[in-house]
């Protein structure tokens, strides 16, 4: 039985405040400038607490950086769904990208862990997860390949939130968005030129 005034002590709970600390560092400071230390002193644990749920620092900064990756995998839920129930338009992803470039956190979090992709093959594969899963809510209603351009332009929408101090006003986003998914295809373009010949030369006989 527990004495009166004492806690059991919680390890998950523990764990879970030193990774929190941990992830909100990455976003402040960067991976590299992560120590044993800090984390300690943002969750306000003894130091000896850290490496004990972490024997190493490659060990606490993958933890937090998949705490990170876990944020940004459930926010590309949300949009998803969002987007399925609002319909795939334009409109309604230029809202939802302006929305997420919104949202001071989401952005600072995707930096961290795309920033971080850059040295981690698990994280390269991650964000190519979410860059995939976009493409693949898009494709049912234009397509493979214009879900996939699409896609790529989000990325680089949230990048340039990344290196700017303003992001893309969602007017622009919507219009280039459209620009990608409506445009005439390649095909549709040729099959509309050639008619338009065979109609000019019937006329002409």
């Amino acid at each position: 039985m527990v004495e009166s005034g004492r806690r059991r002590r919680d390890p998950e709970a523990r764990r879970h405040e030193i990774v929190t600390a941990a992830a909100e560092l990455i976003i402040e400071i960067g991976v590299e400038a992560l120590t044993h230390r800090k984390v300690a002193a943002r969750a306000g644990v003894p130091l000896g607490a850290t490496t004990q749920y972490f024997a190493t620092l490659d060990d606490l900064r993958g933890a937090a950086l998949q705490a990170l990756a876990e944020e940004v995998d459930t926010r590309l839920d949300e949009t998803r769904r969002a987007a399925e129930a609002g319909g795939v338009t334009p409109d309604v992803l230029a809202r939802l990208v302006s929305e997420g470039l919104a949202d001071v956190r989401a952005v600072q979090a995707d930096r961290a862990v795309v920033t971080a992709a850059v040295h981690d093959p698990r994280l390269r594969e991650l964000a190519r997860h979410w860059s995939d899963e976009v493409a693949e809510f898009i494709a049912p209603v234009h397509g493979t390949d214009r879900a996939r351009a699409a896609a790529v332009f989000i990325d680089g929408v949230l990048w340039h939130a990344q290196i700017n101090e303003h992001p893309l006003d969602e007017r622009v986003i919507r219009d280039a968005i459209a620009g990608i998914l409506c445009s005439p295809s390649t095909a549709d373009s040729t099959e509309a030129t050639d008619t338009s010949e065979t109609i000019e030369r019937n006329r002409l006989v």
